[in-house]
């Protein structure tokens, strides 16, 4: 059975504080009674404070980044072993906004991928199209294209450390809408390419989540989906009772 995953990426938001107030108000909440896993991204700054807060509790830790070096002058970034240092299990990997604003390239994003896994750190890979080629009805080229060329090369046995989140970059922020159903046929697609790459049963142990906004008022109508098994929350994870309520949707 796939590990159903809620992870809440927060992205440049949180200085040390407030990062230690949403942690603790997470603390109070009673994840036991849902079937998701848990995670949370904070800010760099803020990783270790938060392996501290957590560590009698069952949510874990990921960057939301990650250098693909293992150490040296590389001014401002951060080594997998750093991360593993301060408490870090996962690490989000190719996030639409560090592949628009910091143009990350699919071959950048491999090697991190790489450096990841061998500091057995887990991977959250994620992939997407924008509106333009949502438009042209280009979707399911662009979503294999950056699995092939990001991801697939590593073995078969390497990607029970590894979590797919797709991301219709076209839904967020622009005012058009993704529906359950364009979630189901997207994540049905990545399972079909996981299976063709790999194997049927690669593919369906690799857990899929769904990062196109979603929300307390939608999270089960998604999750209810077969191929969606989870979902990479932004803005609703910087509020606690939102984003409990959405793990709570398992």
């Amino acid at each position: 059975m796939r590990t159903q995953i809620v992870a809440g990426n927060w992205k440049m938001n949180c200085d040390l504080d407030e990062s230690q107030h949403l942690l603790n108000a997470l603390k109070q909440k009673d994840f036991s009674k849902s079937n998701a896993e848990v995670i949370v991204a904070p800010p760099y700054t803020n990783l270790y404070a938060a392996h501290k807060t957590l560590e009698n509790s069952s949510i874990k830790i990921s960057s939301q980044n990650i250098n693909e070096n293992d150490k040296g002058a590389y001014t401002g970034e951060i080594s997998p072993s750093m991360l593993k240092s301060v408490g870090v299990e996962y690490a989000i990997i190719g996030h639409s906004e560090r592949r628009a604003i910091y143009e990350e390239s699919d071959n950048l994003l491999a090697k991190k991928v790489t450096a990841a896994l061998k500091h057995d750190l887990k991977v959250m890979f994620c992939i997407g199209e924008d509106l333009e080629k949502r438009k042209a009805d280009k979707h399911f080229e662009v979503v294999e294209e950056q699995l092939k060329k990001g991801l697939f090369h590593i073995e078969a046995s390497q990607m029970k450390d590894v979590v797919i989140a797709y991301e219709p970059v076209w839904a967020i922020g622009t005012g058009e809408t993704a529906s359950p159903e364009q979630a189901q046929e997207i994540h049905e697609h990545i399972r079909n390419i996981l299976a063709k790459q790999y194997s049927q049963e690669i593919a369906d142990q690799t857990s899929i989540l769904y990062g196109g906004s979603v929300k307390p008022n939608n999270a089960k109508e998604i999750f209810a989906k077969k191929d969606v098994d989870g979902g990479l929350i932004g803005g609703a994870s910087l509020d606690a009772d939102s984003f409990a309520e959405i793990v709570m949707s398992f």
